[in-house]
């Protein structure tokens, strides 16, 4: 067995990038289920007065491909003897470069480095984690605000699916990303046009098809993102059933995002949204699909949503902690479930 040094990129965020070593160890434990050799003795040690997120294993050409996904590598080292270091490449998915997450700036924005954890712990919990290297998989977002989980799906090379509730937001998405497109000079196409249920207007869907290249474009190597501009709490006839292998979601912090609740306002309290919406999201999942979903511990307990999402059927993945704090009204977690198959 080899042991291995992985140097953690900086954070934007100070108050996340403090935190980052310790939530690392949980998120590397979760790739164990897909790597060909054991994880072991996975901690933190200072080398030449840097911190490193260190292991033992012994990683093939593909368990490196894996692990390059990391939501926080920057580099990642072989120990030789006391004090050398062997690098090994990187090999994340980065399917467009990566400015189409770093770019938008907004009010409410999830850490770019959260958003890609909280979708690989969910890949990696789910009946389509040996196939998060080759592409074809569908990401949900039903709480997608401006799309920062839907960016990262398409640098993973996947389809991706939102929901959201403020058509404002849906806007705003529509622009950056046909103005990146275009910047970009990338073939797409891009329309917002409204759906109908039961012969009345009940949604707009945005939708726009991509490619990573010309060459990808002439040959049918296109991806697609959808976007629904309707209550997640409503989708019954919008979306079809068993359409996406994960779903990943930012529950409300009880400051933003939201659904209509019964008296025709907006709700903002997670665990009332999350009961609501769950019978709603489990159909559009398919079988072994996974659901990782974040929010605020300050405005509701962990097991009261576990709970609910017990009640639905779902299956609890275990994971190392993840609880962190975000500002002074934010302690953030991330839960797993699993649709069983």
């Amino acid at each position: 067995m080899s042991r291995y040094a992985m140097l953690l990129a900086p954070s934007a965020n100070r108050v996340y990038a403090d935190q980052a070593s310790r939530i690392s160890q949980a998120e590397l434990a979760a790739f164990a289920p897909v790597l060909s050799s054991e994880l072991a003795e996975i901690g933190v040690a200072e080398i030449g007065g840097v911190e490193y997120l260190t292991f033992t294993a012994e990683l093939s050409p593909r368990d490196i491909a894996y692990v390059s996904n990391l939501s926080s590598a920057y580099a990642l080292f072989e120990l030789v003897g006391d004090d050398l270091l062997r690098p090994h490449q990187l090999t994340p998915l980065a399917r467009y470069d990566s400015d189409l997450i770093t770019i938008p700036k907004y009010a409410g924005k999830t850490n770019e480095q959260f958003t890609k954890l909280v979708l690989n712990l969910t890949l990696l919990a789910s009946a389509s984690a040996e196939r998060m290297l080759d592409g074809h998989l569908t990401v949900l977002d039903p709480l997608c605000g401006r799309g920062t989980t839907l960016n990262q799906a398409l640098m993973y090379g996947y389809d991706a699916l939102g929901v959201e509730i403020d058509g404002k937001d849906v806007e705003a998405y529509k622009l950056f990303l046909q103005t990146w497109l275009k910047r970009k000079r990338l073939k797409h196409t891009a329309e917002l046009v409204p759906m109908r249920r039961q012969g009345r207007r009940a949604a707009r869907r945005l939708e726009v098809t991509m490619a990573a290249s010309k060459d990808d474009h002439k040959a049918g190597a296109v991806q697609k993102v959808t976007v629904l501009h309707a209550d997640t709490t409503a989708l019954d006839g919008l979306i079809r059933g068993n359409v996406a292998d994960v779903l990943v979601a930012d529950l409300p912090y009880g400051v933003a995002h939201g659904s209509y609740d019964d008296a025709g306002g907006i709700s903002r309290r997670p665990l009332d949204l999350l009961e609501r919406a769950v019978p709603e999201w489990l159909p559009l999942l398919r079988p072994g699909g996974a659901i990782g979903l974040s929010w605020n511990t300050k405005v509701a307990r962990r097991e009261l949503a576990e709970d609910i999402l017990l009640a639905a059927g779902l299956e609890l993945v275990e994971h190392g902690p993840l609880e962190h704090r975000v500002d002074q009204g934010i302690e953030r977690d991330v839960i797993v479930a699993r649709k069983r198959g």
